[in-house]
C-alpha cells in the first residue's frame, strides 16, 4: 500500500491499534476482529524473539483475506529493521524515536515512516526528511497542548499521540480538538483481559465503539 493510502486511512479511521502476541493463532483472531470492527489499519509491535516470522505470516494474512487493510511494523530502531519488515510486507513503519538513517530507507521504498518525536525540531526535521506523519510519544508526558501549540505555527504537521489514549468520549476529543490526525492506542483497547479470555467478539464490539467516538469527536 502506498504511504499516501496510509495517510488517508490514517486520516479517516483516525486510530491504529497496537499490539504484540506471541501466539500467531490470537495475533489472527485479533486482526480479524479489529477488521470485522471496522478497523482497517494495525501496527505490530517488534517486541519478542521470532516477531519478525509472526509479522510475516500476518502481513501474508492480511493481504490474501483483509483487503483494504494496511499492516505496519512497531518499536523499529534501526534501517536494518525497517528495510527487513518491508521486505515482509510492512506498510508502514513506526518508531519511538527519530532516526535520519530510518526516515532514509523508508523514502527510498516510499514506505511511511511515523516516527516518535518530543520537539518542533525534530519534526520539522522528520518532515524534510518525508515522512508525513509523526508520532507523539509517550502521549501521556506531552498531552493535548503540545499538539495545538505546533499546530499554530504548523497547521501541516500531521501528528499521532500514543501512550496515554483510552477510547473514551473525554480522553479522544483533548486529541482530536488540539488537532491530532490519529491515535495509536494499545492495551486501552486490546486489553490483556481480551486476549486472556480470547474475547473476540468483545473486541470487536470495542473496536466498533472507538471508531464511532472517534468520527463523533472528529466532527
Amino acid at each position: 500500500m502506498e504511504r499516501i493510502e496510509v495517510v488517508r486511512l490514517m486520516q479517516d479511521q483516525g486510530m491504529v491499534p497496537l499490539f504484540f502476541n506471541s501466539d500467531v493463532g490470537v495475533c489472527k483472531s485479533i486482526l480479524k476482529a479489529i477488521y470485522d470492527g471496522g478497523g482497517r489499519l494495525l501496527e505490530f509491535t517488534h517486541r519478542g524473539a521470532f516477531a519478525h516470522e509472526i509479522f510475516s505470516t500476518l502481513s501474508k494474512y492480511v493481504k490474501s483475506d483483509l483487503p483494504g487493510m494496511a499492516i505496519g511494523i512497531g518499536s523499529i530502531t534501526d534501517s536494518a529493521a525497517a528495510s527487513f519488515y518491508m521486505m515482509c510486507g510492512a506498510d508502514f513503519i513506526v518508531t519511538p524515536a527519530y532516526k535520519e538513517e530510518i526516515a532514509r530507507v523508508c523514502n527510498r521504498r516510499k514506505v511511511l515512516y511515523a516516527p516518535g518525536i518530543g520537539s518542533l525540531t525534530e519534526i520539522q526535521s522528520a518532515e524534510e526528511m518525508g515522512c508525513e506523519v509523526v508520532k507523539l510519544f509517550p502521549g501521556s508526558v506531552y498531552g493535548p497542548s503540545f499538539i495545538k501549540s505546533v499546530m499554530a505555527p504548523q497547521p501541516w504537521t500531521k501528528i499521532m499521540p500514543t501512550g496515554g489514549v483510552a477510547p473514551t468520549k473525554e480522553n479522544l476529543s483533548g486529541w482530536f480538538d488540539a488537532g491530532a490526525i490519529c491515535v495509536g492506542m494499545g492495551s486501552k483497547l486490546i486489553s490483556k483481559d481480551i486476549i486472556d479470555n480470547k474475547s473476540y467478539d468483545e473486541l470487536k464490539k470495542k473496536v466498533e465503539e472507538t471508531l464511532a467516538l472517534v468520527n463523533e469527536v472528529k466532527v
